[in-house]
């Protein structure tokens, strides 16, 4: 028998009374529910779900977004792509450069859709992490001009609409970064102008400091439609309160989604209402749908990181999520009679004033709902026994549906949104014993359902040999499969000056620093492969397209990427325009091994092979040997990676790698 549960019979033989909550709408209601999302971006974190094949992908799409089947989200929130790292890599931006613009780029769109696809009322964010250089002006500032990037914006509204029919419902601003009022006041304005009324601006996406300014600006009160905060611990602040804005965790959770994460989400989807009256809580992320290795690996609502094998996961936070939305829906409200449990946990009930009614109970406990950030003060949780009274329009109701989750840290044999017998309502009251790391929804909705496949494939590595020679006439995305990008973007390219060996390579086309994010490195890169690869051949067809001064690698090893892609260490090969070639042993190129001339220049299409074995490294040209027995003291594993030695033209083709 469990600790907890004797302790809670022990207790009650020693005298057990209920705690009385009263459920009552006739005191009027609360705020307006908005919803529960998730978040694609920030970045490339649904990077390898688009090469998932089918019917593996919409499987996974089902639990994120089918209603009454899994998480039945209400709320996708996206990057808008920048070209530059966002976190665990780079997402393409729409426009390039100032002269063009392509809707087709990245997966976003085509997330949207299977989204709007599988529930036509979900809502649509997009929020900028960063931008192209274009929009900054050669600075760092994209408010520079607010008027340019408020259009760079609004085209990527626009191209929404047109190439892919998705109204989107809310914009926001830049990602945690410092908050400029005149834009946000430019960008409503110009919103207005183009017939966007109706697109609602969510800012600023940080801490609640913008709430201050909004108080003092009538204007810029006006302009912002929903206050978006980050990892706000539950708790908002009075001058938030005092705009009488709507008030949002616009990005939360963060944790990894074991137990604990899911612990950690179902006590903040209540409690963010609870202790702090925001109305929807959004999932950094929806899905760790990226290489394990990189920043957060194994984070998200659920996991999909092996496009190789089919397999993925329906994590615990899927169903912890399923609690509250299949249950409810944007435009209900919570009523005023929630609150915290006597004895630990919270409770929030929502109607649709409609007569359903819907009651959701968490008792999570303090070390088992831990989120990444912020920091959780202690607080305990008991057993206890709840009683409770239902008044006004639904003192009549004499049953109800039970739906209930237990994370048993003890067993290790939790269970996961389960259907129960329904709850009797005896003279509009009823009673549940509530054990710890519980979740309960109550409700009248009849319409819930645990959805389920047929089991995916069996985890397996990623291949150890693999090819790609890049030919596809018409991609269905723009990147290739697996490669993730960390600088730069690498794009599908029709190459109308190679008709013959090389008319379909891979491109690198970002030429010009983005206004950034994080600390990209000054050199693009774009890894593949399995993390724990150590000894191998790796080889490809490379094409420098910058005279003089342009230069590309190929490497093995690469031990650092997403933010820390700065300080990459591996085995990195250089082949320059200049006509000599270079071995370091990081991207930056001061840790050198060897180096001397190539003979190699612009406009010519090379075939570097890398071979990598034990704590040696040689390289070949053309097939020849170019350099041998370079001594690697470390990494002693990592990805394999293509890039540029700087923001560059450059193709690439015949990719090939073969892992001992």
């Amino acid at each position: 028998m469990q600790t907890y549960t004797l302790l809670f019979i022990i207790s009650c033989i020693l005298g057990c009374s209920a705690q009385f909550y009263v459920i009552d709408d006739r005191i009027g209601l609360g705020r307006e529910f908005d919803g529960i999302g998730g978040l694609s971006g920030g970045g490339a974190t649904s990077r390898l779900l688009v090469n998932y094949e089918e019917p593996y992908r919409s499987q996974i799409l089902d639990f994120l977004f089918k209603p009454n089947f899994g998480a039945s989200l209400h709320i996708l929130k996206v990057e808008i792509g920048g070209d530059a790292q966002t976190t665990d890599g780079t997402e393409p931006s729409h426009m390039h450069s100032k002269d063009e613009g392509n809707f087709y780029r990245g997966y976003e769109w085509w997330l949207m859709k299977e989204a709007k696809k599988r529930n036509p009322n979900i809502k649509l964010i997009g929020l900028p992490w960063a931008f192209p250089g274009w929009v900054g002006y050669g600075t760092q500032w994209p408010y520079f001009f607010p008027n340019v990037t408020a259009n760079y914006v609004i085209t990527w509204i626009m191209g929404a609409k047109q190439h892919h029919n998705l109204d989107i419902d809310y914009i926001g601003i830049w990602n945690e970064k410092t908050c400029d009022p005149a834009y946000i006041k430019v960008l409503r304005d110009i919103l207005d102008r183009a017939g966007y009324t109706n697109i609602g601006i969510i800012a600023a996406d940080g801490d609640w400091s913008i709430a201050a300014a909004m108080l003092k600006d009538s204007y810029l009160n006006d302009a912002v439609e929903v206050i978006g905060v980050h990892y706000p611990g539950t708790h908002t602040v009075k001058e938030a309160l005092m705009t009488e804005r709507k008030l949002w965790s616009s990005e939360d959770y963060s944790t990894f989604n074991d137990d604990i994460g899911a612990g950690c989400w179902a006590r903040i989807l209540n409690q963010n209402y609870v202790n702090g009256r925001m109305t929807s809580t959004i999932s950094w992320n929806l899905i760790a749908s990226y290489y394990e290795n990189l920043s957060f690996g194994g984070d998200g609502l659920m996991t999909a990181e092996e496009p190789w094998s089919g397999h993925y996961v329906v994590d615990s936070p899927i169903w912890m999520t399923a609690h509250t939305t299949q249950f409810t829906q944007p435009g209900w409200f919570y009523l005023q009679t929630v609150g915290n449990l006597t004895s630990g946990g919270s409770y929030v009930a929502l109607t649709d004033r409609k007569g359903n009614l819907t009651i959701i109970i968490e008792t999570m406990t303090h070390n088992h709902s831990q989120c990444i950030r912020p920091p959780l003060p202690y607080f305990d949780v008991s057993p206890q026994k709840v009683t409770f009274q239902l008044k006004g329009s639904f003192a009549h109701l004499t049953d109800l549906q039970l739906w209930y989750s237990k994370l048993d840290f003890e067993t290790k044999k939790d269970t996961l949104f389960e259907q129960r017998s329904p709850v009797k309502v005896y003279n509009g009251s009823f009673t549940l014993k509530l054990d710890v790391d519980e979740v309960y929804t109550i409700t009248t909705v009849t319409t819930g359902q645990r959805g389920s496949n047929p089991e995916p494939p069996k985890s397996r590595p990623f291949p150890k040999n693999y090819s790609d020679d890049f030919t596809i006439d018409v991609p269905p995305f723009s990147e290739a499969p697996y490669f993730a990008d960390q600088t730069g973007v690498f794009e599908y390219f029709r190459n109308s000056s190679d008709n013959a060996l090389h008319a379909f390579t891979l491109r690198q086309v970002i030429t010009e620093r983005p206004v950034t994010w994080a600390r990209d490195a000054d050199q693009t890169i774009s890894i593949i492969g399995d993390y724990s690869w150590t000894d191998l051949n790796v080889s490809c067809d490379v094409l420098i397209e910058t005279p003089i001064t342009g230069g590309v690698f190929l490497a093995a090893r690469v031990d650092q990427a997403g933010e820390s892609v700065r300080e990459a260490k591996g085995v990195f090969y250089w082949l320059y325009a200049n006509g000599t070639y270079k071995v370091t042993n990081d991207i930056g190129g001061k840790r050198v091994l060897a180096e001397g001339l190539s003979g190699t220049r612009e406009g010519v299409w090379y075939t570097l092979t890398l071979i990598v074995k034990g704590y040696f490294a040689s390289g070949m040209l053309n097939g020849y040997p170019l350099w041998e027995n370079a001594v690697v003291l470390e990494p002693k594993n990592g990805w394999t990676a293509l890039g540029t030695f700087s923001f560059e033209y450059a193709q690439f083709d015949n990719f090939e790698v073969n892992a001992y």
